[in-house]
Order: C-alpha cells, then structure tokens, then sequence
C-alpha cells in the first residue's frame, strides 16, 4: 500500500461519514441498496446451484460461487453502502484520523439497519412470489441448518475469514484503474470465500430471513415435511432467536474483527507515517 492508497482510503471515508452526517435519508436508502444486491446475486447463485444440484453438484458450487461475486460488482461499480465493506473503510477512517470513532460507529449502525432491510424487502418478495421455491426447498435444506448448527466460536472464525476477503475484493475495487481489472479480481477473491464457505452477515440476513418467512406460507411447511423429511423440530428450530443469537450475531462480530483488524488493521500500521 502506498501514500495514494491511504488517501483513497481516508477519502472513501471522509465521504462516507460526511452522507451519513449530513444525508442520512439518502446513506440509508444507499445501504437498502446495497441490501438489494446482495439478494440479487443470492438470488442467481442459488437457482443456479439448485439447478445442478442433483445432476453436476460440485460444478453447481462452484458456478454459484462465481456468481455471487455479482454482488460486490454492483455496491463498486453502482453504488451502496454495504455494512462489510465500511468495516474496513470506517476503520482506516479512524486510524489515520480522518474520521471520529462516533462517525465510524453511526455508519456502521445505519448501513446494518439499511442492509437488513433491503434484504428483507427484496427476499420476501422472491418468496412470496414463489418462483423456483420447488427447487430451492432441496436446495436449502442442504446448507441452512449448518449454518444454525455451527458452534458460535465456528461462526465467528468464518465470519472474519469472509470479510477480510470482502475488504480486499473492495479495496482492490477502489485501487484499481481498470473496470475489467476490477471485476476480474472481485470475481476471483468473492468466488474464494463463497466456495470455502465463510459466513457473510448480510448475506445470512437474506437466506434465513426467507426461510422465516417460508414457515409462514402453510404450503412451504408442508412440501418441506412431506417431500424432503423435515421435522416439526427441524422447522421449530428455524426460529427468530436461533437466527438472531445463534447466527447472526457471532457472524457480524467476525465480519466487523475481520474487515477492521485483520485486514484494515495491517495495512494502516505498515504504512502510516513515522514508520
């Protein structure tokens, strides 16, 4: 990292803190934004893994891992203030003191809230539209219950391993001068975590956020018993306090250490000045 590079960085936040200051009901409907991407590439990722599931799994895996990178694309390339990517940017914010730690805090807190909301908005839609929900049942029942079974110590180690990927697949989307230079390593840095499995907290707001909304709809409740041998304590425990508590927030916590401190952390102190 260079002297430019931290000024990219303490740039990037100075902006960000001055939105939210400033503009809030724009920083907010930025993050729902960001919250909508997020659903999007989930949402093609998903079919396409489905898809493949029962024929080429292994390949379905690694297109929809691939796919998913479509995410991150759109908050570069669009715009939007996704809650990842400010762990690191607000953080370099503050070690070079170009923001206050309570501007840090503020954005973090309003692209969260903005981030579940878009994903909940745009995920409840995909459910209540029911499109591809035959194949998805299958599908998801592969994965949503090894994320509420991890242990919380699991969770956390995935969640700061998927955002110092995040972090850097942003990073190098601020870096770089090229468009297809930037897609071309967000592609391959987003696919990685993707197809290790790490856990992305806004991610997980869209999957087990429909899977919730999935129990209400009786139709759901009964394809996942009667087709795919759910369990009523299965079902019972996909529940609002597993997601929350068991889940989500061992996830953020690795998501926050692993974009401030893993990452942003190393490369403030390399090079900040009086090295």
């Amino acid at each position: 990292m260079l002297d430019s590079d931290l000024e990219i960085m303490k740039k990037a936040a100075f902006n960000k803190a001055d939105i939210c200051n400033n503009h809030l009901g724009k920083y907010f409907i930025r993050a729902i934004v960001a919250g909508f991407f997020i659903v999007v590439a989930t949402m093609l990722s998903n079919v396409t893994a489905a898809v493949l599931l029962k024929t080429y799994p292994q390949f379905g895996k690694l297109i929809s891992s691939i796919f998913f990178s479509i995410a991150i694309i759109l908050v570069v390339f669009i715009g939007g203030e996704l809650f990842t990517g400010n762990n690191m940017v607000m953080a370099m914010g503050v070690y070079t003191k170009t923001c206050k730690v309570s501007d840090m805090i503020k954005t973090w807190v309003i692209s969260y809230i903005g981030n579940f909301v878009g994903s909940f908005i745009l995920g409840g839609l995909f459910v209540w539209s029911n499109a591809s929900h035959q194949i998805l049942v299958d599908y998801y029942r592969s994965f949503i219950y090894t994320k509420l079974d991890a242990t919380p110590m699991e969770l956390f180690i995935r969640g700061v391993l998927c955002n110092f990927l995040v972090c850097l697949a942003v990073y190098t989307g601020m870096k770089l001068k090229s468009e297809s230079g930037k897609m071309i390593m967000m592609f391959c840095i987003i696919t990685a975590f993707v197809l290790a499995g790490f856990e992305h907290c806004v991610a997980n707001m869209y999957y087990i956020t429909a899977g919730l909304l999935c129990k209400l709809n009786p139709a759901y409740v009964q394809m996942a018993m009667e087709q795919y041998g759910y369990t009523a304590d299965q079902l019972a425990a996909l529940n609002v306090g597993s997601f929350l508590v068991g889940n989500l927030l061992p996830v953020t916590i690795g998501n926050m250490i692993g974009g401030m401190v893993t990452l942003g952390l190393p490369l403030w102190y390399v090079n900040k000045e009086g090295k």
